[in-house]
């Protein structure tokens, strides 16, 4: 026997070995696969980036295209899309204050044909794959050329051109100007009063970017409205605080469970400007060159979640992603912070790291390490169709391989529904599941968990949610590749707010 002893010792540390990596590679995979994220990509209108291919398409051709838009986001794990509804004030909905889009017709103020509401149509698609859609406004935007002005005689350019400036080739509704500033907030509410959107989306331009050796010319509201104001800047960041404190008010005073969400530029200020800033070289930023002091809205609490566009990789010469990520987190205030992925810089790369793949996924490591409500979005749907697949399968098997349910924001809504009743079925060797409600509120969603060979039962593991969806009945397909099953169901409100779990069921093939 002694003479055996080393060859035992050896195949013990070596299956000791093994089962320790296995359960490393385990720990890491549960690392890796939070419960609650925020995952999305936008879908931008605006010269036709992501959808409509282009503009004036059939109608059906339109919504298979946004259909196959949202089954490729959704196999990728989004569980949620951001919208452009408004590019530069016009409208991808019916509305009775802007015009129908160029974008989506070929000509500003026709509708679609055959006729249909887009918004409606997106809406109502989205929430079938039970993903949220945020209705993204460009809020001041008049024009994207103000040498071409197609617009008939309804659009803000011609029934309100002194609330117009032009700059750098564009033109501008004037936030200067409180009667523009309100009809911004009329023309979004009017959406969150007739659509059924999860959130009211506002992405970077307040004031526009400064363009070198160009002022914008917003002379004649200063002069009216600047008030005790002595710094022009201070007035035109005060501007912007009350138009996003007046809209917030108006969402929550409307729909309560609406939320709403601003995509800034990715540095709030430099540090050599304002020690509160973040140790980064930023040529412009949001407080001194946007005008948007949206560090002063997450303390406020007039905003829900915050989503800078951190579009640079790792030790980037003027705005590191490792710097700007952790400074952001931060200075979240009890709100949400998500984070914009620069995907587009992988279309036609002209140098590393954007060859590959690895950026973007070290980006989302270190968001799930760093962030309390972790949460990315893709900056654009359509950079996934121009670069190699690496990409969408690492997170379609790997990254996203679970579903993940949205991080809960408890200052909209705390309450959770009741818990669901479940029964289970075997028919064909597949698990069929189906549950009964115990909650009449409209509009609730379902996460399906399922632990395997007698686990721990453990509802903060990512990796055990198998289904997130609206339905009432799922079927487990993969149930006899198990010894054992024990499955439960629990309810989600609007706001994501979880209930207690259902009743466990079992299934044992022993």
């Amino acid at each position: 026997m002694l003479i055996f002893a080393p060859y035992i010792l050896t195949i013990m540390h070596r299956f000791l070995f093994l089962l320790l990596t296995a359960c490393l590679v385990q720990l890491s995979v549960n690392a890796r696969t939070p419960k609650r994220e925020f995952r999305a990509a936008w879908i931008a209108t605006v010269a036709n980036i992501d959808w409509p291919s282009k503009p004036g398409l059939p109608a059906a051709e339109q919504q298979q295209q946004f259909i196959n838009r949202l089954d490729e986001l959704k196999e990728m794990g989004c569980n949620a899309v951001i919208v452009q509804v408004r590019p530069s004030s016009d409208a991808l909905y019916d509305s009775k204050h802007e015009p129908w889009s160029r974008y989506l017709t070929g000509r500003q103020g026709q509708a679609p044909f055959p006729y249909y509401d887009p918004l409606e149509f997106m809406i109502e698609e989205t929430h079938k794959r039970c993903m949220e859609f945020h209705a993204w406004f460009n809020p001041f935007r008049a024009l994207v050329d103000s040498k071409k002005n197609p617009n008939p005689p309804g659009h803000i350019t011609r029934t309100h051109p002194e609330w117009i400036i032009s700059y750098g080739g564009k033109s501008y509704i004037d936030p200067g100007t409180p009667e523009a500033r309100e009809y911004v907030i009329k023309v979004i509410m009017d959406v969150v009063k007739r659509y059924d959107i999860d959130a009211v989306h506002i992405d970077d331009y307040f004031y526009p970017y400064r363009i070198a050796g160009q002022e914008f010319g917003d002379s004649r509201s200063w002069s009216r409205c600047g008030g005790d104001f002595r710094d022009r800047g201070d007035w035109r960041r005060n501007n912007v605080n009350v138009f996003i404190s007046n809209l917030n008010s108006s969402i929550k005073n409307t729909k309560s469970y609406v939320k709403f969400g601003i995509s800034p530029f990715g540095v709030w200020r430099n540090a050599s400007k304002d020690p509160k800033g973040s140790k980064t070289n930023g040529g412009q930023t949001c407080y001194d060159d946007l005008y948007s002091d949206v560090i002063l809205w997450m303390e406020k609490g007039w905003i829900d979640y915050l989503l800078p566009q951190l579009y640079w990789e790792h030790g980037h010469r003027a705005a590191p992603f490792d710097v700007l990520l952790p400074w952001w987190e931060e200075h979240s205030y009890g709100r949400h912070i998500y984070n914009g992925l620069g995907v587009y810089r992988m279309v036609a790369p002209v140098k590393a790291p954007w060859h590959s793949p690895n950026e973007i996924l070290w980006q989302i490591r270190d968001i799930r390490k760093v962030s309390a409500t972790p949460g990315f979005v893709f900056y654009s749907a359509s950079s996934f169709n121009k670069i190699p697949g690496a990409l969408k399968d690492s997170l379609r098997y790997k990254y996203n391989r679970y579903p993940a349910i949205p991080p809960a924001m408890p200052w909209l809504d705390k309450k959770a529904p009741s818990a669901p009743t479940l029964k289970v079925n075997v028919k064909n060797g597949n698990a069929i599941l189906r549950w009964v409600p115990n909650d009449e509120e409209p509009g609730l969603r379902y996460a399906v968990y399922r632990f395997v060979n007698n686990e721990e039962i453990d509802l903060e593991r990512g990796d055990k949610l198998v289904s997130l969806q609206r339905g009432i009945e799922y079927t487990d397909v993969d149930a006899g590749k198990y010894t054992s099953c024990t499955y439960i169901v629990t309810a989600l409100d609007r706001t994501w707010n979880e209930s207690r779990p259902s009743n466990e069921v079992s299934l044992d093939r022993q």
